[in-house]
């Protein structure tokens, strides 16, 4: 069969648990040049990525170029800018190469590893938060399917390394917090939750892309926004071999679907009684000096 890439090991990497194809070639990451009109669209590891990705997308470009919808993957129209695939094959050389205005470029940095280029352009960035549990679950399913990330393990050892942090791009808690404090002191930044993104009723999701529209300084009729919505329901994007990474040979879909569920509160099915006391136990202390705010069901 086809040589299928093996598992990384993770390594401390200036304090954050790391890979090597997202750190190879630090230097020229960190040297990326940004343009004031880049939207950088930053998230913990499946906390929602795909899903901005694609409804900023559309809503830049669904119009004037409805062809890219068809024929060029999402990850090729919004590149992944620490990934480095190969010599010849990386995110920020895809970014170089974009030609649209904005680029749409996406990150799982920390906030303190993103390139300095993106804050002295000033360049809007968009965050998208995810509940913990639900992100933790997520999370574990895409480890097992991507087949160079770390093992994850079982189920319990996962748990257990979440909560420490020990996993690829770190803590879930000093992500979503870091770019919750620096969003505090630079307006550039529109944070904003997964579970609002996926709100099922549809005057709250025009209310969610309408708030986006509004950061982004973008006009959308009710009637655009309406589409979009329908467009990006999850099941029509696990559908759309454009978005749903089926065309990458790094991820393993029989193990499972990149895009699994796209549910809030799934954790239930994964969590027991004992677990989720430890880990409400440890929220509270990691989280108590935190003003945000997360629903863990809609």
């Amino acid at each position: 069969g086809e040589d299928l890439p093996s598992r990384e090991v993770l390594f401390d990497f200036h304090g954050v648990p790391m890979i090597h194809s997202f750190s190879a070639n630090w230097e020229k990451i960190q040297n990326f040049q940004a343009r004031p009109d880049d939207i950088l669209i930053a998230t913990y590891p499946k906390a929602g990525t795909t899903w901005v990705s694609y409804i900023l997308d559309l809503l830049y470009f669904g119009k004037t170029s409805p062809e890219r919808q068809t024929s060029i993957p999402l990850y090729e129209r919004v590149p992944f800018l620490e990934i480095t695939i190969s010599s010849t094959d990386s995110g920020w050389t895809d970014a170089e190469r974009l030609t649209t205005s904005p680029r749409l470029i996406k990150t799982h940095l920390p906030v303190q590893l993103v390139p300095k280029s993106f804050w002295e352009q000033n360049c809007k960035m968009i965050y998208v938060a995810r509940n913990a549990k639900d992100n933790m679950v997520s999370y574990f399913h895409m480890d097992r399917m991507t087949l160079f990330h770390p093992d994850p393990g079982d189920w319990s050892s996962y748990f257990k390394r979440f909560l420490e942090g020990n996993i690829l791009f770190g803590s879930w808690y000093d992500h979503v917090n870091s770019w919750w404090k620096k969003k505090q002191t630079h307006d550039k930044i529109h944070y904003m939750f997964y579970e609002d993104m996926i709100e099922v009723k549809l005057i709250y999701h025009i209310l969610f892309l309408e708030k986006l529209c509004c950061f982004l300084g973008l006009s959308s009729s009710l009637e655009e926004r309406k589409q979009i919505t329908g467009g990006v329901q999850f099941d029509n994007m696990k559908k759309n071999n454009m978005v749903n990474y089926s065309t990458l040979q790094v991820m393993d879909f029989k193990v499972s679907q990149f895009m699994r569920k796209g549910k809030v509160g799934d954790w239930k099915n994964h969590f027991t009684v004992a677990q989720n006391e430890e880990f409400d136990e440890n929220y509270k202390q990691k989280m108590k000096n935190s003003t945000l705010q997360f629903r863990y069901e809609v």
